[in-house]
């Protein structure tokens, strides 16, 4: 898949505004394709994939986008000090915690949570990043008020790795 340009194809079609349909399914092979595997995790940001995937996490967008790019994040960040770095240079620190509003699904508030927990795993400056736009309240709330056993193990790692557990 990376060889033949299939990972560069795929962030192509992030496009804001782009069909809610494709976002889904885009984010969601891209979150299959960085599980476990370095290179892919390489392959997307090299690409632009992380920006992209940060920018579909615009408030009022669709809750399936948002769970599968906050999914893509979350398997980025993981085991890649460069991804941390990227998503957090693009912003995804403050459009995670977003995701962690009350109201939003159990299945967003999850992957956000898990994603903030790679993230700040190892990482000063994201854990910094994550603190400064409110992350903690928010792991917080996600801990105290959270419908998933998923979303609410994820917000407790999340606050280990910021010092909050």
């Amino acid at each position: 898949m990376r060889e033949c340009g299939g990972v560069a194809a795929l962030v192509g079609l992030l496009a804001p505004g782009g069909s809610a349909a494709v976002l889904e399914w885009t984010a969601m092979a891209l979150c299959n394709l960085c599980c476990d595997n370095n290179q892919n995790r390489d392959s997307v940001r090299e690409c632009g994939g992380i920006a992209a995937l940060v920018e579909l996490l615009v408030p009022g967008g669709s809750a399936a986008v948002h769970k599968w790019a906050a999914g893509a994040l979350h398997n980025l960040c993981s085991d890649n000090a460069q991804n941390r770095d990227s998503v957090r240079e693009c912003g995804g620190a403050a459009a995670l915690v977003r995701l962690l509003a009350p109201g939003a699904s159990a299945a967003v508030q999850d992957r956000a949570a898990a994603a903030l927990m790679s993230l700040t795993s190892e990482s000063g400056q994201s854990r910094e990043a994550v603190r400064a736009c409110g992350g903690v309240a928010a792991l917080q709330r996600v801990l105290a008020c959270a419908s998933s056993a998923a979303a609410h193990d994820w917000a407790a790692a999340a606050l280990r790795n910021l010092g909050h557990a």
